[in-house]
C-alpha cells in the first residue's frame, strides 16, 4: 500500500478517536424544591479572611471577604433529593458546590482550609463557622 493512501486513512481514524460528543445541558434555575441553608462565616482572627467556592474543576469564585471581628452571611441552597448544596448566580442559575474553602486574605489559596457541608447542616437549616489562626494556619470550626 502506498503512503499516499494509508496516510488519509490513519488521519481519519485518529480524528474519530478524539471526537467529543456534545450534549445539551439544562441549567436549573430558581429555588423550587430547594431548602435555604445560610452559611455564617465569622472572623475571630486578626487578619482578613477570603472564602471561595469551587463549582467545577475549572471554575471557582469568591463568595465572601470577612474582616477581623466581623461576619458574613452566604445564602446556600440544599437539594434534599440529590444532597447537593448550591449557590445562585446573578441569573438565579444553580451552581452546585464541589468544595468550599477559606484562607487568609492576600494568600488565601496557600492558607486555605475546607469548610465541610453535609445533610446535618441542611437539617438544622443553617451552618456557622468561626475562623481564626492557630499554629500559623487558618482553622474554621
Amino acid at each position: 500500500m502506498k503512503i499516499r493512501y494509508a496516510l488519509p486513512v490513519v488521519v481519519a481514524f485518529t480524528s474519530l478517536a478524539n471526537a467529543v460528543e456534545l450534549h445539551h445541558v439544562i441549567v436549573r434555575k430558581g429555588t423550587d424544591g430547594l431548602d435555604m441553608v445560610p452559611l455564617t462565616i465569622s472572623n475571630a482572627g486578626k487578619e482578613g479572611v477570603s472564602c471561595n467556592a469551587d463549582f467545577a474543576h475549572w471554575y471557582s469564585a469568591g463568595i465572601a471577604a470577612v474582616e477581623p471581628g466581623k461576619s458574613a452571611r452566604v445564602e446556600l441552597w440544599f437539594d434534599p433529593k440529590t444532597g447537593t448544596f448550591t449557590i445562585l448566580n446573578d441569573k438565579r442559575e444553580n451552581l452546585p458546590i464541589e468544595r468550599l474553602w477559606c484562607g487568609l486574605s492576600g494568600h488565601s489559596y496557600a492558607t486555605r482550609v475546607q469548610i465541610t457541608l453535609d445533610r446535618a447542616d441542611a437539617a438544622k437549616g443553617a451552618r456557622a463557622v468561626s475562623c481564626g489562626v492557630e499554629h500559623d494556619k487558618l482553622a474554621c470550626r
